[in-house]
């Protein structure tokens, strides 16, 4: 009888265990189906985030519900005396969630808390030489991804990848992005992918145009992603996500193969929100 007992529990165990996303997705609906944006947050978008004033209607609203959950599941903490208000919390929901737009929650699973400085921070680093001497130092910075699910922002620079959407440069699309690139389990450059896309496609795509902007940089040549990006492939990734979203047209020319599988990864052409009436 104990035997009988310790199945099904056992089977019951996995079975919720297997299906615990859907079951957390039931909650969700039922938390969060009933909420929307206020008025106010839909004016503090139409402000400060162009993408979202050229956005059809439909779009807009998928965006808006995951901007709802994301406020309702992530908490960001201001520092350096910041106070974080509704607005604040309102634009980077909104950044971060349009990378998943088209994606079923919970959206960016390890991500906990999103700590914001007012402006550039230092932070402490940790740099090893060739003959294993280890140095310590501050260094100056925008934001951070951390593995463990903690992002560092700078409002500043939240504000400044928002007033220019054409630069090719958003912090928190960089930083999220490094999320995404974090959910596969490794820092590489390589997310984790739709069942549509091979690893082995997505590594010879990024790797011709990751040396490609590398043979650029060395020759003078002109390029769309911005040198940072030659860093390495973790953050040939993010500055790669920045483009796509920000100069989707320019990136389109330069490498329509690249430009492609990046629609097929985030399951949306950004060219639809470009230059769109209110």
């Amino acid at each position: 009888m104990i035997n009988i007992m310790l199945l099904i529990f056992l089977v019951v165990f996995v079975m919720v265990y297997w299906r615990l996303d859907d079951i957390k997705r039931y909650f969700w609906q039922r938390k969060y189906q009933q909420q929307s944006l206020s008025r106010a947050d839909k004016k503090v978008l139409l402000k400060y985030m162009p993408i979202y004033r050229n956005m059809t209607d439909r779009d807009r609203e998928k965006l808006e519900k995951h901007i709802v959950w994301f406020l309702g599941e992530k908490n960001v903490l201001g520092r350096d005396g910041l106070k974080v208000t509704r607005p604040m919390a309102l634009i980077i929901a909104a950044d971060a969630c349009l990378l998943v737009i088209n994606q079923a929650w919970p959206l960016y699973p390890n991500v906990k808390e999103i700590l914001l400085y007012p402006s550039q921070y230092y932070a402490p680093q940790t740099n090893k030489d060739s003959a294993g001497l280890v140095s310590y130092h501050t260094a100056v910075r925008q934001g951070e991804s951390w593995p463990g699910g903690t992002l560092v922002l700078s409002w500043h620079d939240v504000l400044e990848g928002n007033r220019l959407p054409g630069d090719g440069h958003n912090l928190v699309f960089h930083e999220f992005a490094h999320q995404l690139d974090q959910q596969a389990g490794n820092t590489n450059g390589t997310p984790e992918l739709p069942k549509e896309i091979s690893y082995k496609r997505w590594g010879d795509v990024l790797g011709r145009a990751y040396s490609q902007l590398k043979t650029q940089l060395a020759y003078h040549m002109p390029h769309v992603i911005h040198e940072y990006g030659a860093t390495n492939e973790a953050e040939y990734f993010a500055v790669l996500t920045e483009t796509f979203i920000e100069k989707p047209i320019e990136l389109k020319q330069e490498n329509p193969e690249l430009f492609n599988l990046l629609v097929s990864y985030f399951r949306f052409d950004p060219r639809d929100w470009l230059g769109r009436a209110v």
